[in-house]
């Protein structure tokens, strides 16, 4: 979609995968390209590129061609909303490929230093209601917000065994790009009523929202989120489909929604969308 002044929707661009992720910024739009899951790389205006929940390599949703995780392309800066392998994934081996930071809870970061995962440099700290401007000479906020759902790390030990660790609490981000268009990285969460008052004072224009169920918003809960408290111009229904207990669909997510001034979008992995 192309944004007026007040980011007004007035257009909807689907690609697919041979569509290069500098063509958004060439044009002075923002692209995201979904991979399943909550994995999602945004393209700023500016050419900069946000990877979120990078969980890629094992996800049964992601294209084949992402799986090499050179297809990616360049990455700037890593958002991670919480330490469940789903989401945390891929996002380690990234972070060192490219030597950009995985921002994450404070807690979880401070697990992957101290357990040797990851350096100081590429696993910085913060915490709800901070807010980062991660890039020099560009207008970009990425802010911490509550998530309501629980964030634990499963490593493997020296013998190769999986041990639990802290992984902090789960959080949200708010992505306030260059041009003024917010997205509402919502994480893996159930409701609470605070979304309230992140509607209220961010105003999100995009929402990525969890809507499969049994471990987040079922599609019934994330349409009274929706209607309620974050009234976003446009939606992008995730973390669905992967595995047996994530029954939630878009449809119903849709029919949940009514007669309501939302935008859905619908994406496969591996398509993206351009505002």
């Amino acid at each position: 979609m192309r944004s007026s002044r007040f980011f007004s929707v007035v257009a909807l661009v689907l690609a697919v995968l041979s569509v290069p992720a500098a063509s958004a910024a060439q044009q002075g739009k923002t692209e995201l390209l979904w991979l399943g899951q909550s994995a999602m790389r945004i393209t700023t205006p500016s050419g900069k590129v946000i990877m979120l929940d990078p969980w890629l390599t094992t996800n049964p949703k992601t294209p084949e061609g992402y799986k090499n995780l050179d297809a990616i392309g360049k990455i700037d800066l890593i958002l991670v909303t919480h330490g469940h392998g789903d989401h945390l994934g891929d996002a380690p081996a990234l972070a060192k490929k490219h030597n950009v930071p995985m921002w994450g809870p404070a807690g979880m970061n401070q697990s992957l230093q101290t357990l040797g995962v990851l350096s100081p440099e590429l696993a910085p700290r913060m915490n709800k209601g901070g807010t980062i401007t991660p890039f020099p000479n560009v207008n970009i906020r990425i802010t911490m917000v509550h998530a309501e759902h629980s964030s634990e790390l499963v490593l493997p030990n020296a013998q190769g065994k999986p041990e639990t660790h802290v992984g902090g609490e789960p959080v949200g981000f708010i992505i306030e790009l260059e041009n003024g268009f917010r997205i509402y990285h919502m994480g893996d969460t159930g409701l609470f009523g605070d979304m309230a008052l992140i509607g209220r004072l961010y105003k999100p224009d995009l929402i990525l929202i969890p809507i499969g169920g049994h471990f987040v918003m079922d599609p019934k809960d994330a349409a009274y989120a929706t209607n309620e408290w974050l009234k976003p111009k446009s939606a992008i229904p995730v973390h669905y489909g992967t595995i047996p207990q994530l029954r939630g669909t878009p449809e119903e997510y849709k029919k949940a929604l009514g007669s309501s001034s939302t935008a859905v979008i619908t994406m496969n992995p591996g398509e993206q969308v351009t505002f």
